[in-house]
């Protein structure tokens, strides 16, 4: 059997693991990551041609061109450990290993992605890395990996912060940058302990195709979109550029209408949360990859200024968001979140937003600004008069307020 190339020097590594300083490595996630995960649509049903073919498809889609990067084999690639300790792909999966798969992708442009727990087993029942936290790290290293999802099954007696401090650590003395998505559910508020940690870090539970509502799994629940939604409410103030909020990878193209596709895509685009498709790219719609691709939307979750989006009102399920953009632009987004239509007569000068966090000031009062239809791409006017909507159930009007009169940041 074949050992790696590290082993002499892993006794080293898990010796001076808890005396060494560490740091993740900066500057690997500058906005939202963007990418794919197997996990939502395939669960355990993975195998090398699917990764590779995944890889095509957003290459030819225009998925690439749009600005994903991370093809992510989520739980469920792992074989056995050799007699050293160190972890292999399931040989009847991935019989041409982990290194040439991510070879591949990385020929096609693209990152590379993995999965691994923080506890002795996956969720899926596979080898986690409690106890072999350096030798999977340097292993990750050697295959090329570029970003590593790190989940919080079968961690009993495992304090969160101090395990993902330890994977941490092993990735940096690894050598290899690779960006750090942290998932233990938003169990333990990651967001008040996790930026120096990692670059991304779950919010909450699971996510399920569906616009609203929950599903019972027995033993535990996923949640509906608008559930989710619901629970970034005062997460706002700690994401940012290199550290971001994660409700969760998309369900766009995995059963919802075509409308609440595209209000799920848009709020999560409002939200500056990571992009991470879920679908099977390989064989999507045209509606689920004109939604995927637009780019003027994805422009406001990629926005450079990494502003989380702030919702200004809330009546009777219509939910009204904001989010500052560069140049003095705002993005808008009005959520009919009713299973009825919803008829809106928006007054911008009225309507002053003061966002204390980003202390920036929407104020159409002082600046004129065109109106752009996001999904629609066109200009529907200006906000020196009022704006009348007609907002179908479960759908939203996302707009970018473009700012004629100033070209400051």
């Amino acid at each position: 059997m074949q050992h790696s190339k590290f082993h002499p020097f892993v006794l080293i590594f898990m010796i001076v693991s808890c005396s060494i300083y560490a740091q993740k490595f900066d500057g690997l996630a500058p906005t939202p990551p963007m990418g794919w995960n197997s996990w939502n649509n395939f669960h355990c049903e993975v195998d090398e041609d699917l990764i590779k073919e995944t890889a095509d498809a957003i290459v030819t889609s225009g998925m690439k061109d749009a600005g994903y990067q991370y093809v992510v084999i989520d739980d469920c690639w792992h074989g056995e450990r050799d007699s050293l300790g160190f972890i292999q792909a399931d040989p009847k999966r991935f019989p041409s290993g982990i290194k040439a798969l991510a070879e591949y992708v990385h020929s096609k442009g693209l990152k590379f992605g993995i999965y691994s727990d923080a506890g002795w087993k996956t969720c899926g029942g596979r080898p986690g890395s409690r106890g072999y936290e350096f030798q999977d790290a340097l292993k990750y290293a050697e295959w090329g990996v570029d970003y590593l999802k790190y989940d919080w099954c079968n961690t009993e007696g495992l304090k969160a912060e101090g395990a993902y401090l330890t994977m941490r650590n092993a990735l940096y003395k690894a050598g290899r940058p690779i960006v750090f998505s942290l998932c233990e559910w938003g169990d333990n508020q990651p967001w008040e302990w996790a930026k120096d940690i990692g670059h991304l870090w779950r919010t909450t539970g699971d996510i399920a195709p569906i616009f609203d509502g929950i599903v019972d799994h027995g033993t535990w629940f996923s949640l509906g979109v608008m559930q989710i939604l619901d629970k970034q409410e005062g997460l706002r103030e700690f994401a940012g550029p290199d550290h971001w909020n994660d409700p969760d990878m998309m369900e766009v193209g995995n059963g919802m209408s075509v409308g609440e596709d595209r209000a799920h895509f848009s709020m999560w685009a409002m939200l500056a949360a990571p992009l991470m498709a879920g679908n099977d790219v390989r064989n999507m719609s045209k509606e689920t990859m004109a939604i995927l691709t637009n780019k003027e939307v994805i422009a406001v979750n990629q926005d450079p200024l990494g502003i989380q989006g702030l919702k200004y009102s809330s009546n009777d399920s219509l939910e009204i968001w904001f989010k500052p953009l560069e140049k003095n632009d705002w993005a808008v987004c009005f959520l009919n979140r009713a299973i009825s239509e919803k008829t809106v007569e928006f007054n911008w000068r009225k309507n002053i937003v003061t966002d204390d966090l980003s202390e920036r000031k929407f104020d159409a009062t002082l600046f004129e600004y065109q109106i752009r239809d996001l999904w629609t791409r066109e200009i529907i006017g200006n906000t020196e008069k009022t704006t009348s909507l007609k907002i179908p159930a479960h759908e939203v009007k996302i707009f970018r307020l473009i700012n004629t009169r100033s070209t400051n940041n």
